[in-house]
Order: structure tokens, then C-alpha cells, then sequence
């Protein structure tokens, strides 16, 4: 018998650290990799691993969330069972109360997991960019005979305090869970690294209710999963880590290593964009085998044209959507949304331009994040001088200028070229 198997998105968090991004938008709705949005990762691979029931739980910010799930994953077929719904925050326990913690919004949806009555229940948070075959964790969870099993990533020990940490055994049972501390217990074996967790979770469906009920019970409880659900788990339930390094992606060279980033904040977030620049990018978009969805834009072909004096629009290592045009500008080592101009003698270099942007004529990007939108005026420059910058825009610690967006789009129709 095919178990079924139910999934939960968590996309409510404020995403505070990736602001000015998330000033108006929820952190899964931000853009990444010029036409995709951060959520299509994580719905990506749940579809790809065959699992077609899922609910979205969302709450701050959200109307940019709904309009892209509206606009790209509207699943409807002959089966029930195969659906993605966003679910807003729907004040369902006694106090009326938003969602509190992540274990607080599965309880106050708890009625949907009942309903379902699935075999196992995948809990995945919609705020990271990797790749994963969700199949071979729940492939592992019933060999283990495990009842919760968290998916995890090895990294340097120096970095377990930004990190969640899991203490193992040489088996993979789960023996303690530690809280960004700078003496977290190594993997066995390993000194120089630490089990992190990735925030992703595979429960056995009565396990998980029982505790669920039992945690919103609990007055001194933050209904947190990794903070309270899981180590409260320790020595009265079989509980593992999956380790990550093992995932492979069908249609993937055998060689290449599974990639994951916590993109929390926006020198993270440049980062992993970045990645997908070189010939051979460490995250692989162009795997037919295991395609990243994202809405059905109809947009037209990007283009690269001359402009009026004879120069020519032109793109090296670089990532060009779809409706964007260079007029006799160029592109260097940058990402490149939907529908953007860049104009007669522009230079745009390391950066992250979003949708429906223009870069004036003579105008110089370099290392910054456009928001949508955004019109960067004939001559202007952005990235050249620090102190300006920062009487303008918001620049982080490492210097990555944000350039925040318009809410009405330019209308680069009426606009001379």
C-alpha cells in the first residue's frame, strides 16, 4: 500500500533581516535568480518528489505570496489529493491569536491534518534555496522506524552558533538539540563540524498530533518546533537526523554535491545569487529532469540591441530574463529580472536588478540589489561611492547597496530609448 503522505509549508515568518526586501512583501515572495520567487524552491521539490498535497501557511505581508501561488502554482486535477492551498492565519485557537510559534501554526490547523488522515506528515519551512529529493527522507524515516526525523547539513564547528545543532549518535538517533551555541557537540567522528538542522521535518502522523495537542497545552511552551516539539521528543520517542550530503537530484551529474543556503540575510541572499553566474553554477537550474516551477510569465525573449549611436547591448556571465532589453548597455556578472532596461552606454556589474527596472542612459550599477521597479536616472551611479550611499539607500556590513522599489511599475513604453 502507497503511504500518503500530507506537506506543510511554513511561509509566515517577517523575514526582519532581509529588509528593505521584505518591506513590503513576505520573505518566500522574494525574487531570486531574476523570474523565480524563494517558495518555488521548496513547492519544486516536494512536486518532483511526488508529493501533491500540500499546504502553504501564510501570514505577514502576504498578497505578494497569494498573487505569485495564484499566478504559478495552481494545481488542479481529477484527483482530490493533488492540490497546493495557501492557508492564512485563521485564528483558530481559544485566544484568537496569530500563529505564535511553528508548532502553533500546524495546531491551529490541525483540522486539516485530521481530515487528511495521511501516513506521514512533511513540515518544510519556504525561506531557503536548495534543491532536494524529499524521497529519500521518507524513505529513511520508515527504515529507521523513526517518528521524527529532521533533515540536516554538516557544516564547520566555528559556525554553530548561527545554527540549530544536532547531537547524534554514530547511528543518526537524535540525542540532543543545541541552540546557535559556539560549543555545540561535533558530528562523531568529525571535530571540525556540526549536524545543522535545515528546518525540515518528517513526523509520523500520530506522534505529531499527539504532541501538537499536548504543546498547545503547555503554558511555558514558545510552540516552536526546533526550540520546544522536537527536544521535548528526546528519550520518549525514535528521533534521527537525515543527512543531507547523501540527497541526490535524478538528472544530476553523480559528482555534484547537494546545495542548500539559508539566505536570512541580504549578504546572504547576494550570495547565492551570485552562485548561479559561472558556467557551472554549484546550483544547477537548467536540470530538465527536476525542473524549478515558477508562474507562466508571457513574456517576450530578452534582447540585445544597438542603440542610436552605434553601441551595442551586451551580457557576460550573467543571468537575462525574459522582456528585458540592453540598448546599447551592458551586463556584467549580475542577475537581470523581467522586463528591465538598460540603456545606451549603462554599466550594470555584481549586482541584482528585479523586475520592470531601468538603468538611464550613461548611468553605472555595481554590487547592489534593485528592487522592482526601480528608475535609476540618466548619469546616475550606485556602488561607486560608499558615503553617498548611505545617505541614500540602505548598504550593508560587506557594502551590497539596497535600493528600494516603487509600488507602481514604470511605464517603460512611453520612456525615450
Amino acid at each position: 500500500m502507497e503511504s500518503r503522505v500530507l506537506a506543510f509549508v511554513l511561509a509566515g515568518g517577517k523575514g526582519t533581516r532581509l529588509y528593505p526586501l521584505t518591506k513590503e512583501r513576505a520573505k518566500p515572495a522574494v525574487s531570486f535568480g531574476g523570474r523565480y520567487r524563494i517558495i518555488d524552491f521548496v513547492l519544486s521539490n516536494l512536486l518532483n518528489s511526488g508529493i501533491y498535497s500540500s499546504y502553504v501557511l501564510i501570514q505577514f505581508k502576504s498578497q505578494s505570496l497569494l498573487q505569485h501561488l495564484r499566478d504559478g502554482w495552481e494545481v488542479s486535477g481529477l484527483l482530490r489529493q493533488h492540490f497546493i492551498i495557501p492557508v492564512p492565519a485563521q485564528m483558530r485557537s481559544g485566544g484568537e491569536q496569530w500563529y505564535r510559534g511553528t508548532a502553533d501554526a500546524l495546531y491551529q490547523n490541525i483540522n486539516l491534518i485530521e481530515q487528511a488522515d495521511p501516513h506521514y506528515v512533511v513540515i518544510f519551512g519556504a525561506d531557503h534555496i536548495y534543491r532536494m529529493n524529499i524521497r529519500p527522507m521518507l524513505e529513511f524515516h520508515k527504515e529507521q522506524r523513526s517518528q521524527a526525523t529532521v533533515a540536516a547539513i554538516p557544516v564547520a564547528r566555528e559556525l554553530a552558533s548561527e545554527f540549530g545543532v544536532i547531537e547524534t549518535n554514530e547511528d543518526g538517533a537524535i540525542s540532543g538539540f543545541h541552540e546557535k551555541k559556539v560549543d555545540a557537540p561535533a558530528l562523531p567522528g568529525d571535530p571540525t563540524r556540526v549536524y545543522a538542522s535545515m528546518g525540515n521535518y518528517v513526523f509520523s502522523t500520530d506522534l505529531l498530533l499527539r504532541e501538537l495537542y499536548a504543546d498547545a497545552e503547555n503554558p511555558a511552551s514558545a510552540h516552536d518546533f526546533g526550540g520546544d516539539i522536537l527536544p521535548g521528543l528526546i528519550g520518549r520517542a525514535r528521533m534521527f537526523a537525515y543527512d543531507f550530503q547523501t540527497n541526490r537530484i535524478p538528472g544530476d551529474p553523480v559528482a555534484q554535491e547537494p546545495y542548500w543556503r539559508d539566505v536570512g540575510t541580504i549578504d546572504a541572499y547576494y550570495a547565492a545569487s551570485m552562485d548561479l553566474r559561472s558556467a557551472t553554477p554549484a546550483l544547477n537550474l537548467y536540470n530538465r529532469q527536476w525542473p524549478l516551477r515558477t508562474a507562466g510569465y508571457s513574456d517576450a525573449p530578452a534582447k540585445f540591441i544597438f542603440d542610436e549611436s552605434g553601441l551595442e547591448g551586451q551580457a557576460t556571465d550573467s543571468i537575462i530574463s525574459g522582456g528585458s532589453i540592453l540598448i546599447g548597455g551592458s551586463v556584467r556578472n549580475s542577475i537581470i529580472g523581467r522586463g528591465v532596461r538598460v540603456l545606451s552606454n549603462a554599466h550594470v556589474a555584481d549586482s541584482i536588478v528585479f523586475d520592470n527596472c531601468v538603468i538611464g542612459k550613461g548611468a553605472r550599477v555595481r554590487r547592489a540589489i534593485l528592487d522592482k521597479n526601480v528608475r535609476v536616472p540618466d548619469g546616475a551611479s550606485i556602488g561607486f561611492d560608499s558615503e553617498q550611499d548611505r545617505l541614500l539607500y540602505h548598504v550593508t556590513e560587506s557594502g551590497i547597496v539596497v535600493v528600494e522599489g516603487h509600488r507602481s511599475t514604470v511605464d517603460v513604453a512611453t520612456m525615450s530609448l
